[in-house]
């Protein structure tokens, strides 16, 4: 972990007394407080989303935020508190492309260890064509196979679960893919990044 992204002060307790170390009984370092003896676990963040479909179509959203402002994504974000995989996947659809899903079944789950986040993705099958943009898009359409803008996909995680749905639509068969993505090379664009 970066010493300048260390906690200043305990969220517990407000003493600045937290110190960086392997907790009795752990075997990971973790900011503990002096004070109240509190443990602080940082764990990742999980980005859930759908794959939704319309006859033969797919449901992307043009990013209205950063990161990867402008490009195209499937609806997907962070997952709330109190919620499960599938609503939070409805809910992000929802929000993004104002539409509503019939979510299926888990379709890809891809770690990225580099920025701490976990991708989980649900095929899913819209409930009408009544959609549009969210605050967090600014244009949301439904893609034909040979009209999706690949040079224009904001994240790794987005263009793998797309071309693994391509591949296993034309099998007839869509098995759980599990999968990660690691950093990039130095010179290449790192286009994994948050939902």
């Amino acid at each position: 972990m970066n010493p300048h992204d260390r906690m200043k002060f305990c969220s517990e307790c407000g003493s600045p007394d937290v110190a960086w170390r392997i907790p009795d009984g752990d075997t990971v370092p973790r900011e503990v407080c002096g004070a109240c003896g509190a443990i602080h676990y940082r764990n990742p963040k999980v980005v859930v989303g759908c794959l939704a479909t319309w006859e033969d179509r797919v449901l992307l959203c043009r990013r209205a935020i950063e990161p990867r402002h402008g490009l195209w994504t499937l609806p997907a974000g962070f997952m709330e508190n109190g919620e499960t995989l599938a609503a939070g996947a409805a809910r992000e659809t929802i929000e993004e492309a104002r539409a509503r899903v019939d979510v299926g079944e888990l379709y890809t789950v891809i770690s990225l260890p580099q920025i701490s986040q976990v991708y989980v993705m649900f095929r899913s099958r819209l409930l009408d064509l009544d959609f549009g943009p969210g605050p967090e898009s600014l244009e949301v359409r439904l893609f034909h196979e040979d009209e999706i803008p690949w040079d224009r996909i904001a994240f790794r995680t987005i263009a793998r679960t797309l071309r693994n749905y391509f591949l296993d639509r034309r099998d007839g068969a869509f098995p759980l893919h599990v999968s990660a993505l690691e950093r990039r090379a130095r010179f290449e664009p790192d286009l994994s990044g948050a939902a």
